[in-house]
């Protein structure tokens, strides 16, 4: 269901028709590089935490860990991910297609700079076994991002 909802909220920036599928899992990082026939650290993994009791997710790097004092000192609390069994209902795609497109109304998104070194990025779609290719600039139209923030390891 979720890969038809972001299929749906692709087409406003008539980006639908670019939605790769596969016939293998693209769930995990390396999964997805290996579809995809990419390196891992250009799949652009989204990773959903509570803020305050808010979902937000941020889109980093797929070779990229989050630095715990970054995140804190970014959003003044400590990193607490949406736990696994509420991925779904809290952010609004199920664990290994969790996208920063057609979230759950209220589920901010963040891009991390340690995706600016691509020229193009591959995010989920919203199911175990999608993908599409962005650029930055699309990723930023698309995701309607807050903002750019530095919360990876280096």
């Amino acid at each position: 269901m979720s890969l038809v909802k972001v299929r749906e909220y692709l087409k406003k920036y008539n980006m639908d028709d670019r939605i790769m599928e596969f016939d293998v899992s693209s769930a995990t990082v390396r999964e997805a590089a290996i579809a995809i026939g990419c390196k891992e650290e250009e799949i652009a993994k989204t990773m959903g935490f509570l803020v305050n009791d808010k979902a937000i997710v941020i889109v980093v790097a797929g070779d990229k860990k989050i630095d715990n004092s970054k995140y804190k000192s970014e959003f003044h609390t400590k990193a607490k991910m949406v736990p696994f069994e509420m991925v779904e209902s809290v952010l609004g795609h199920e664990v290994g297609g969790v996208c920063p497109f057609g979230l759950n109304d209220g589920v901010l998104v963040y891009l991390d700079i340690s995706l600016k070194k691509f020229d193009y990025v591959y995010p989920a779609c919203g199911s175990h076994n999608s993908a599409i290719k962005l650029s930055l600039e699309e990723l930023e139209n698309a995701s309607n991002y807050v903002k750019w923030v530095d919360v990876c390891k280096d």
